[in-house]
């Protein structure tokens, strides 16, 4: 077992690192979610998600489309107006933030130099979050032009594009 645990050492290393910072952000996500999020009597996402959602909105609008966005009332999402239809809602799984705990995991588990790596996270974790802003956008608007592809859209194009984009860097 000692000749397998110095042959694997690597591998073992990293798969510690990854796993542990994947489940420390995790539990710092949730105890953020835990104190931010309501879902009593009356629903409010927590700020990541409204942000999400509102920025979605304002890049729709700068391009020209009429969108709003608004706290569903009954659950934990953020309702996503399109010409005054409500086309999409946004849920804190869309928000991009658990892709990048991903992402960052996997750079620390993969690190080099500390500068180069939190440089790396910096902007790769700003890119992700970017690109799903876009990716809701677009979602949005070929929702409401296709909404019979909303399973092939939602479920299997969109995802690829964000966890490709994860997966790249």
């Amino acid at each position: 077992t000692k000749s397998i645990v110095k042959k694997h050492k690597k591998s073992l290393l990293f798969l510690i690192k990854f796993f542990g910072v994947y489940f420390a952000l995790l539990s710092i996500y949730n105890c953020y979610l835990s104190k931010t999020q309501q879902k009593e009597t009356t629903f409010i996402c927590s700020p990541v998600t409204q942000n999400v959602a509102t920025q979605t909105t304002s890049m729709l609008n700068f391009f020209g489309y009429n969108t709003s966005s608004i706290q569903h009332s009954k659950e934990l999402s953020i309702k996503l107006f399109l010409n005054n239809r409500y086309i999409a809602r946004v849920i804190e799984g869309c928000n991009g933030i658990s892709i990048i705990i991903l992402f960052i995991a996997f750079v620390i588990a993969f690190s080099g130099p500390i500068k180069q790596t939190a440089l790396y996270i910096i902007f790769g974790s700003a890119l992700i979050y970017g690109v799903n802003i876009i990716r809701i956008g677009f979602l949005v608007v070929l929702l409401d032009k296709f909404p019979n592809q909303q399973t092939f859209l939602h479920n299997l194009l969109f995802p690829a594009i964000i966890y490709g984009l994860t997966f790249f860097l």
